[in-house]
């Protein structure tokens, strides 16, 4: 983990995710004309220069805003600003300088940090006599760019940002303070990042308004994401990594996936192709249901998209304190519920849980490193063939059409993470989908694996005479 921490701050729409985007060489952050695009903060680790920070997107600073979704993402700038060591203050080169411009300058200058001016979206060298108002600020000399073409003074703006990291110099004085990230990557550095040691990713997705955000507040122990009634609020694919028993977990919390026939291409089609990106990346997907709807086609469609990666999950039914005459059996019920309508993630552990209240969400990071130990697992393949030969030889495989029957010879595990064997047959045409369903099901019965898919490859082999 990095050291370092870099904010970008500025009004809406001045190319604080652009450069962003072109900082960590990837579309990370949604761009898009419309202002307000960014709302939670979003952090990525670069580098330049040889110094690794972490990089931090922010939402545009509304001064003197009553709306109540401008206030959240103030307060999330905020916190950005309050956890970084170097402030990249953000303006429009082409609009020039207003108002709102020097009121966020005034805020920016009680943290006390390091600041940075920079002129965005200037794209000709005639264009950069447009920085010298921006002197009036007071916050030094401006540095001219142009994020979206990657020109102009992007990369002194990186060295002025390492520069001032480093402690070599900084406007007004102000040096940089290495952060509580230092300790973190001393410890990392000293350790190769194998399976045990790097942080475990989970993915938490669903449908909008079910309460993912709410969810990794509570486990996060801060408002790290904004939660609004109306569905929509997350737009970025937002990470946060935690500490849970000594291991370090990393968060995504996801925008929720929508039917695409409701989905206008834009800002909302990319968040889900990037919520669905998140499935794929991640270790667990954590799938969030609404305990009080019943379970919907799109459910059933975000978790075949889970099964089909090959990712461990949990099915998390939220919203569990605003379901009537709760008690054990209906919960029983609404776990075969779960499972039946959810067929795909049959092996998935159930948790109920309440954002509202907190209630059992802690659960949810217990069944998740279960899920995640179960998808690494792997079965030495004498006890495996065993328990295959055991099945085979109490139900044998039904015979063909021809009269033709399957043959197994044996079985190996070639992978984890998804658990993956190899049935070496005399026919792989022969398997059916119901006899591969009652073979998964007699090694899970053995081995468990609960939380975690298994693959199954049919591989023919010739008979020896």
């Amino acid at each position: 983990m990095s050291k370092y921490v870099v904010a970008i701050v500025g009004r809406p729409n001045v190319g604080k995710s652009t450069f962003f985007n072109r900082c960590v060489g990837a579309k990370q952050a949604i761009v898009d004309d419309a202002p307000g695009v960014t709302r939670d903060r979003l952090y990525r680790e670069t580098d330049w220069a040889g110094e690794n920070f972490l990089l931090i997107d922010t939402g545009g600073i509304i001064p003197n805003a009553n709306e109540e979704m401008s206030a959240q993402v103030f307060d999330q700038v905020e916190l950005a600003m309050n956890e970084s060591d170097v402030i990249v203050f953000m303006v429009d080169g082409k609009s020039g300088l207003n108002g709102s411009d020097e009121t966020v300058a005034n805020l920016l200058r009680k943290t006390k940090k390091p600041i940075i001016l920079a002129v965005n979206k200037i794209d000709t060298p005639p264009e950069e006599l447009n920085a010298s108002e921006f002197y009036k600020l007071g916050l030094g000399e401006p540095i001219t760019l142009s994020a979206m073409r990657g020109t102009g003074g992007v990369g002194d703006l990186l060295d002025k940002v390492v520069e001032i990291l480093r402690g070599d110099s900084a406007p007004n004085g102000k040096k940089a303070k290495r952060t509580k990230f230092e300790k973190a990557e001393a410890q990392e550095l000293a350790e190769q990042e194998d399976d045990e040691t790097r942080p475990l990713s989970v993915a938490i997705v669903g449908r909008p308004n079910v309460g993912k955000s709410s969810i990794l507040n509570v486990l996060a122990g801060t408002k790290r994401t904004i939660v609004a009634p109306q569905p929509g609020t997350t737009r970025d694919a937002i990470d946060l990594t935690i500490s849970h028993k000594g291991r370090e977990i990393t968060l995504v919390d996801t925008a929720g996936i929508r039917r695409k026939s409701k989905v206008d291409y834009g800002i909302e089609a990319f968040a889900v192709v990037r919520s669905l990106r998140a499935i794929d990346r991640s270790d667990v997907a954590v799938l969030v249901l609404d305990g009080t709807q019943e379970i919907a086609d799109q459910d059933q469609k975000i978790g075949a998209r889970i099964q089909d990666s090959g990712r461990a999950a949990v099915i998390v039914v939220n919203k569990w304190d605003m379901v009537e005459n709760k008690s054990s059996r209906l919960m029983n019920e609404f776990i075969d519920r779960c499972h039946a309508e959810l067929r795909m993630l049959s092996y998935a552990e159930v948790v109920f849980t309440s954002a509202t209240s907190g209630q059992r969400v802690a659960k949810i990071l217990e069944a998740v490193e279960r899920a995640a130990e179960q998808s690494k697992k792997r079965i030495g393949t004498g006890l495996l063939n065993q328990v295959i030969n055991e099945a085979v030889a109490l139900v044998p495989p039904p015979s063909s059409k021809r009269g033709r029957r399957l043959k197994v010879y044996y079985t190996t595990q070639v992978s984890a993470a998804p658990p993956t064997f190899v049935l070496f047959v005399n026919d792989a045409k022969l398997m059916t989908k119901s006899y591969e369903t009652y073979l998964e099901r007699k090694v899970r019965e053995s081995f468990g694996f609960t939380g975690t898919p298994l693959r199954i490859i049919m591989r023919a082999k010739k008979e020896t005479k």
